[in-house]
Parts: C-alpha cells; sequence; structure tokens
C-alpha cells in the first residue's frame, strides 16, 4: 500500500482512501506481562504482520497490561478482522517465546490478550492529538 506523490490519500486504480485507525489490546486479566522482551516480542510480530498486509504502523506503545496501536488500512480489510489478525498472531508469539518462562506464572492457559479491544477512527483533527497521547504511554 503506497500513497500516491503530493496526497496523504492511498490512490488505487478505482478507489481513493485513508482510513488509519487507533486500536487498543488489554492483557488477560490486565497482567503487566508486556515487558523487556516479551514486549519486544509483541511489538515486532505486530510490525511484521502490518508489513506482510500492507499497513502502515504510525505509532506503537503501551504499559505493562495494554497495548495502542495507530495505524492506516487498505480497504479490503474490516477492522474486526484486522484485530483479530494482530491478536491472534501477537499472543502466539509471545506463548511461543515465553509460555513457559515469563508467562508461565501468569497465565496456565493459552490466554494473552483480553476478549475485548478497542477500536476508533481516527480524523485529520484528532490524528496529531492521538499520536502524541500513544508516545507518552508508560511515561510518569
Amino acid at each position: 500500500m503506497r500513497k500516491k506523490d503530493n496526497t496523504d490519500y492511498y490512490i488505487h486504480r478505482h478507489s481513493c482512501f485513508l482510513l488509519q485507525y487507533h486500536i487498543v489490546f488489554v492483557t488477560k486479566f490486565r497482567h503487566p506481562v508486556l515487558v523487556n522482551g516479551v514486549r519486544d516480542a509483541v511489538y515486532e510480530r505486530i510490525r511484521y504482520v502490518a508489513d506482510q498486509r500492507g499497513f502502515h504502523i504510525l505509532e506503537i506503545n503501551g504499559e505493562p497490561d495494554h497495548v495502542h496501536i495507530l495505524l492506516e488500512a487498505d480497504t479490503m480489510t474490516s477492522p474486526a478482522e484486522l484485530t483479530n489478525v494482530l491478536k491472534t498472531q501477537t499472543a502466539r508469539r509471545a506463548r511461543k517465546l515465553y509460555g513457559d518462562t515469563t508467562l508461565k506464572k501468569y497465565y496456565w492457559k493459552p490466554y494473552f490478550w483480553s476478549d475485548s479491544y478497542f477500536i476508533s477512527s481516527v480524523s485529520e483533527n484528532s490524528l496529531k492529538v492521538i499520536q502524541q497521547y500513544i508516545k507518552n504511554q508508560g511515561i510518569k
């Protein structure tokens, strides 16, 4: 997915669009597991999935019990599907790498994320505010 020169929009043969979403995932039972290697593995997998699917990550950050993602998506992927893919891929990766160590203390079943999530569309007027909010996550 590439933007056309001199425009903020993605232009395909029969469409012109800009879909930006603010997504928040919360760890199951809000356990503070997004630290050190687990956090890095989750963020790396989010970037990998985005790259594979042609999404553009604008910002990613969070705290030990949740992650915020600001991204641009295509028109072919529904917000629910996007969320499902990101949660599934990151949970599998985290459990594979840390299921027997860091996560074992918190999750004895194959859990990682809460079933719920937050997603909202982002407007041109709110983009910078949300981007700054996500950058400031974890800063006290």
